[in-house]
């Protein structure tokens, strides 16, 4: 536990909430794979209840099933369902938080039931410990309240009065609550300094969901509840819950990226529940109206069977998602290229520092070989890959061997700007050193120098 502390104040303090989680999840199950996946798998399995649950009270229960469905049928949910991220728990905290933000709007009576209002506190309640818990999480979840300040404008319009007052409190609640972190984490804003300007296929992808979710949205349905005697009409549809959390965090996160690249769908992964809702309803109803003309087909068994041919046709990309290839960034096949190539007594370096996580995984690989650049190690510095001396000192250590070896980023990952240590590693290897081999592989490249004058 010292060390996360140590780690935190170095690097990484705003994924802080979810290491201690797993640090006690492998004090409970031991570390190993399943120990790592399974809360992501959990969580996910979470957001597609509550997803369904949300679906149900805005338009019924077949409209619900089908946007659980939907959700867990997204490639891009099953890639960090099964991945030791948090951002499977922060999806998880948004979906409650949603299906709370419904509850917690209605529909109301003139005359409140005995403990609907204790019901609605509770709601406020859950709703900010749900916004919050995101946040904790990764503090870019907080762009869902700009998306549910939409819902709850929308909803006052349609005469809900008693939802914008609790909302502005448990939204408040939660940013208060998250502001340390955030400030905390302006310190590290070098951690993000690898992402990239947002590409024009993003875009063109994120414009494709965000037409088909409005496209979805328009579709004729039953309410999930209609108003009864002494109740008002449901001031939330489907559409005013659904397409802001799928519109507002994206284009909040692009716009941010105009100043400072920071857009990678991981960060906004939540509004998937905005493009689920949408489209489970049009699923639903399309399956209604066939099993309606066909009296023989009833509505559960049809939306199985769509939901089955839905699967085995995502079938290759959900089984690709899980093998090696599919990880663009693998720290252990460079590993392996260091070990066939390398030399006993060689020097080693790595272009970004951040690399050296190869060497940290499979520390067999690079045993015998002198890391140039290493001041301290994880362990001893509290860091999480260690910390390096100075650019004098590198240069000294890599005029000292014959031969380097360089683990670096494939050249299409490799624009970034560079530190002074970085720079330096790469004027003496371009000056006085030959590269006599250079293999590339999935995200990262290692490379051999030789000195000019040897």
């Amino acid at each position: 536990m010292p060390e996360i502390w140590a780690m935190l104040g170095q690097v990484d303090v705003v994924h802080g909430l979810y290491y201690l989680c797993m640090h006690a999840v492998f004090a409970l199950g031991g570390p190993g794979l399943v120990a790592l996946r399974l809360p992501s798998v959990l969580a996910m399995a979470v957001a597609a209840a509550a997803t369904a649950a949300t679906g149900r009270r805005l338009a019924g229960p077949w409209a619900g099933l089908a946007a659980g469905l939907v959700l867990v049928l997204i490639p891009n949910i099953q890639h960090y369902a099964q991945e030791g991220r948090a951002y499977a728990l922060v999806t998880a905290s948004v979906a409650v938080a949603t299906w709370l933000l419904v509850r917690g709007a209605g529909p109301h009576r003139e005359r409140p039931e005995p403990g609907a209002r204790l019901r609605r506190l509770g709601c406020w309640a859950g709703y900010t410990a749900a916004v919050l818990c995101a946040a904790l999480l990764n503090w870019f979840s907080l762009l869902v309240l700009p998306a549910h300040a939409v819902t709850v404008l929308l909803a006052r319009r349609r005469g809900q009065r008693g939802i914008l007052v609790p909302w502005l409190v448990s939204a408040a609640v939660a940013v208060a609550g998250a502001l340390p972190l955030v400030l905390a984490s302006r310190a590290q804003a070098e951690q993000v300094s690898w992402i990239k300007p947002v590409a024009w296929t993003t875009l063109l992808g994120v414009a494709a969901l965000v037409v088909i979710g409005f496209g979805c949205a328009r579709v004729p349905y039953g309410r999930g509840h209609r108003a009864g005697p002494g109740q008002r009409p449901p001031a939330l549809s489907l559409g005013s819950v659904a397409l802001p959390l799928l519109v507002v965090p994206q284009a909040g996160l692009l716009l941010a990226s105009l100043v400072r690249p920071l857009y990678i769908d991981r960060y906004v992964l939540f509004t998937n529940i905005g493009f689920a809702l949408p489209a489970g309803l049009a699923l639903a109803v399309a399956v209604r109206a066939v099993a309606a003309r066909r009296h023989r087909l009833r509505t559960g068994v049809l939306l199985t069977g769509v939901t089955a041919a839905g699967f085995v046709a995502l079938l290759p990309v959900e089984t690709g998602l899980r093998t090696a290839a599919s990880r663009v960034d693998d720290v252990l096949r460079p590993a392996e290229l260091v070990a066939t190539q390398a030399r006993p007594g060689d020097g080693v370096l790595f272009l970004p520092a951040a690399r050296r996580d190869t060497a940290l995984v499979s520390p067999a690989a690079f045993r015998g070989l002198d890391d140039l650049a290493l001041r301290e190690g994880p362990v001893a510095g509290g860091t999480l890959k260690g910390t390096e001396h100075t650019p004098a000192r590198i240069r000294a250590g890599m005029r000292a061997h014959r031969r380097i070896v360089l683990v670096t980023d494939a050249a299409s990952a490799a624009a970034r700007p560079v530190p002074a240590r970085e720079a330096m590693k790469k004027r003496v290897l371009a000056a006085e050193f030959a590269r006599v081999t250079s293999t590339e592989t999935r995200g990262r490249r290692v490379d051999v120098y030789v000195r000019k004058d040897s």
